[in-house]
């Protein structure tokens, strides 16, 4: 196993670079060697979060690991362009839920293009293209006519009709990475954009379009990591919650009124708010997270009821310390995280704002 890269992974109060190394190698330790990332190992794999473990690889400039995998997605993409949504310990023929969700189908855009900007690759993004671009049209055929994405497609080929807004948050946003990518290899999708431009739209002036889940801390801040809002109307959706969300030196629940923080939700707020430009209180969340930080393995539990004092579930998920990491590596400045979280390279103005 390789040293990781960690000199962007070091953050005061949140990360040394002997324990960035040490979470660096606790996600290596769950990987398969077919380049399958469990949440941990004899738990299920999910696509989304699969993605999210290996942008924190490349965020550590562990790429060999990285590309195994999405070669892995390329490999066991299902000829509609989908993935399931869990594979059992992310061996691809035990699927566990053979529903298709289009968040976690969409999102290998984001992890493509972050592994190319941290990389160079062409022949990687060429190779990539044909997997992308199955995705997205998947995905595509989701949306409805408000510009909302259906949540999921069961396996008998029933779409759902409702949409969610987390997910369709980050759908917009890879949707943006792979324009990135198509515009990067000089095949432009105007359809995307029109799509991307509608499902934006839907996000900012329509929350009637999606299931109300306002008890969930990830639809307060989700159209904000995911780019839709920006600005102003970003800034004022995050402080408008602030105090129902965020617990003050624990982190950020996951739904209220429970009294749970989770440590994906925080650092992912963490990467919104760095990408609205407030660091300072990106930091304070990381920091506030460290409680959930287990030290022989330098992986991260998944939550913590603070009413009891207890850790729960007992479970050190890949994705709770892939977000971590992804965090501290915008905070620290890696040019691949900075340019996919902050929307550089990305295409903006997607959204006329003059149809509904």
């Amino acid at each position: 196993m390789t040293t990781p890269r960690t000199e962007h992974l070091v953050l005061p109060g949140v990360l040394t670079a002997e324990q960035a190394a040490a979470t660096v190698r606790g996600v290596l330790a769950v990987q398969r060697e077919d380049g399958a990332i469990p949440w941990f190992r004899g738990h299920h794999l999910d696509p989304w979060d699969h993605t999210e473990a290996a942008m924190a690889l490349d965020a550590a400039g562990e790429h060999e690991a990285a590309e195994r995998a999405y070669n892995w997605l390329a490999a066991h993409q299902n000829e509609d362009g989908s993935w399931y949504a869990a594979y059992a310990d992310g061996a691809h023929d035990d699927v566990t839920d053979r529903g298709r969700e289009s968040n976690f189908v969409a999102y290998i855009a984001v992890g493509v293009w972050h592994h190319y900007l941290s990389t160079g690759d062409d022949t990687f993004l060429d190779r990539m293209w044909p997997t992308v671009y199955a995705a997205v049209e998947w995905v595509l055929r989701l949306q409805r006519p408000g510009g909302q994405i259906g949540w999921r497609r069961d396996d008998d080929g029933t779409p759902a009709a409702d949409a969610l807004l987390t997910g369709s948050s980050s759908v917009h946003h890879a949707l943006r990475c792979a324009l990135a990518i198509a515009e990067q290899r000089e095949e432009p999708q105007p359809d995307w954009e029109l799509a991307a431009g509608a499902l934006r739209h839907a996000i900012r002036r329509h929350p009637e379009r999606f299931l109300d889940k306002d008890r969930y801390s990830m639809d307060w801040y989700y159209p904000v990591l995911g780019g839709a809002l920006t600005g102003t109307e970003a800034k004022e959706r995050i402080e408008a919650d602030w105090d129902r969300f965020v617990v003050p030196g624990l982190g950020v629940r996951c739904v209220v009124p429970n009294p749970w923080v989770t440590g994906g939700e925080s650092c992912e707020l963490a990467l919104a708010l760095w990408a609205m430009g407030e660091s300072d209180r990106a930091l304070e969340i990381l920091q506030s997270v460290q409680h959930l930080r287990d030290a022989e393995s330098g992986l991260y539990w998944t939550g913590y009821v603070f009413d009891d004092d207890a850790i729960w579930p007992r479970e050190l998920t890949t994705w709770t310390a892939g977000s971590l990491l992804l965090a501290v590596a915008a905070l620290g400045g890696h040019d691949a995280t900075c340019a996919v979280f902050g929307g550089e390279y990305l295409p903006s103005g997607l959204d006329p704002d003059c149809c509904d």
